[in-house]
């Protein structure tokens, strides 16, 4: 296993958390005349029991999104993970019908359609974990060419088509499940591990991780993965890819110093030729999710450890990154999110993490940028 935490692990470590009271969750002050998706709504919570946090999100419409996560993140034995879905009026936990147990942990969640819908993590079991949903409800899927030390962090969906990423015996894996069920399973055969995952298409797509030592990014083209040439970035990682069409991709993560004791951003641009460094903000920040419109914006969810208590993220539009902020907290808090998703035909993002309070307690948290007055999930 990498020393690093994965794209959508939850960051348990005491020493890197602000740890706060927990007053109730401000809403955020509205700029002056600002663009539609810099508007920051009232935060709201899936409302998951108590230490729960929430790791990926998948929005299908205004009307449907999906988030995955984790309950009880400090309990091991009564840790579970987690389906919540906002159907544009409230979010309602969806269960797994053919598995009582449930997962441990649901690291990533994707969207195909409206009824075709899947997430990944780690089960109760010890094997990796995979769920297909209907729409309604979702279903555990048995692979059995996954094995007990498998590791799951990433999956995207097109119709007819899921792959899932992590890692097997030190060496990046990918599960691949088509039409009818059957699954093939893919071991690259450089060390590291994969964290996110895109496709554009059944036989077309990108994977991004690390080597345990700099990137590591893979790509799907006429239905064969393999491993490209990545920036010689010493100690660097990636945790996240969108692709905006074939000359366009953001991927995200971050870089260790030679100590491992800091991180930088890091943000590769992919411009339908070679990957290329771009230029990150500076501060104490941690990147961890992506998400785009197809019209060459992008946002990017995670952290200012500067300025904890507010929601952050930042928006890139191909030349200029700029920080979008919540409103300050009202009282010392850490909101770290970790996923983001681009709601289609809306001009609308929202994105999903978790607070930490002075008790070392987890609440879930959605935020929203967007329109004000539409149904907001």
């Amino acid at each position: 296993m990498t020393s690093r935490l994965p794209r959508h692990a939850l960051a348990l470590c005491a020493g890197s958390l602000l740890l706060l009271s927990s007053p109730p969750l401000a809403a955020h002050a509205e700029p002056v005349s600002p663009p539609a998706a810099d508007v920051w709504q009232a935060p709201t919570s899936a409302r998951l029991s108590s230490d729960g946090s929430l790791s990926d999100v998948a929005g299908v419409s205004a009307s449907s999104i999906w988030a995955v996560g984790q309950q009880s993140v400090w309990d091991i034995w009564q840790s579970r993970g987690a389906i919540a879905h906002w159907d544009g009026t409230a979010w309602t936990e969806v269960g797994i019908r053919n598995d009582p147990t449930g997962a441990g942990i649901l690291r990533s969640v994707a969207a195909a359609s409206p009824t075709e819908l899947w997430a990944v993590g780690e089960g109760h079991d010890s094997l990796p974990y995979l769920a297909r949903g209907d729409g309604t409800a979702f279903d555990r899927v048995a692979v059995d060419k996954l094995v007990v030390g498998d590791w799951l962090g990433g999956v995207s969906a097109v119709p007819g088509r899921a792959v899932a990423v992590g890692r097997r015996d030190k060496q990046p894996l990918i599960a691949t499940g088509a039409d009818g069920g059957k699954w093939k399973v893919t071991q690259l055969k450089e060390k590291g591990t994969l964290y996110g995952v895109a496709l554009s298409g059944k036989a077309d797509g990108w994977a991004v991780g690390d080597t345990g030592s700099k990137p590591l990014i893979a790509r799907l083209s006429d239905g064969r993965w393999k491993t490209l040439h990545a920036p010689d970035i010493p100690g660097g990682y990636l945790r996240d890819i969108h692709l905006d069409g074939p000359k366009r991709a953001l991927a995200v993560g971050g870089v260790y110093d030679g100590s491992g004791s800091r991180i930088t951003p890091l943000i590769l641009s992919w411009n339908g030729r070679r990957w290329s460094r771009v230029t990150p903000p500076g501060g104490d920040v941690r990147l961890y999710g992506v998400t785009g419109d197809r019209k060459g914006h992008f946002w990017i969810s995670g952290v200012d450890l500067e300025q904890p208590g507010e929601a952050f993220l930042l928006r890139y539009d191909g030349q200029t990154l700029r920080p979008l902020r919540g409103a300050p907290s009202v009282g010392p808090r850490t909101i770290r999110l970790q996923s983001v998703a681009y709601l289609p035909g809306t001009g609308t993002v929202v994105t999903v993490g978790h607070v930490v309070d002075a008790d070392g307690r987890y609440t879930d948290v959605i935020e929203r940028l967007g329109t004000p007055g539409r149904n907001e999930p």
